[in-house]
């Protein structure tokens, strides 16, 4: 019912930046929250940023202050601005969404993923 698309992935350099971006298509009515999470290789899925209603945002610890999230309510898109970048960092990084469709069913979503590597 929803699908998402990440972008923007790929490898840089440590104290680099990088910016993901999420795009959600499908008949949706309504976005309640969107979000990223990341799985480096041997670890748990983590969600790592989020936001709800267009307003409201959390972090986890680990990326504070150094990524931030922001979306477009318009046009059903999700970025994630990430500074700082560390070797810690490198995982494959997924999109989701928790929709409301046309039928007013909820779903949550998840994108395929976009790898980011962080190395010198």
């Amino acid at each position: 019912q929803v699908q998402l698309v990440e972008s923007g992935g790929g490898l840089v350099q440590p104290g680099g930046s990088l910016r993901l971006s999420c795009a959600a298509s499908g008949s949706i009515l309504r976005i309640n929250a969107m979000g990223w999470a990341r799985q480096a290789p041997g670890k748990q899925r983590e969600l790592i940023a989020s936001i709800t209603s267009g307003v409201s945002t959390i972090y986890a610890d680990s990326v504070k202050g150094r990524f931030t999230v922001s979306g477009d309510d318009a046009k059903n898109t999700l970025s994630l601005q990430m500074n700082s970048l560390k070797p810690e960092d490198t995982a494959v990084y997924y999109c989701y969404a928790d929709a409301t469709v046309t039928s007013r069913a909820r779903y949550d979503s998840w994108g395929q993923g976009t790898q980011v590597t962080v190395s010198s």
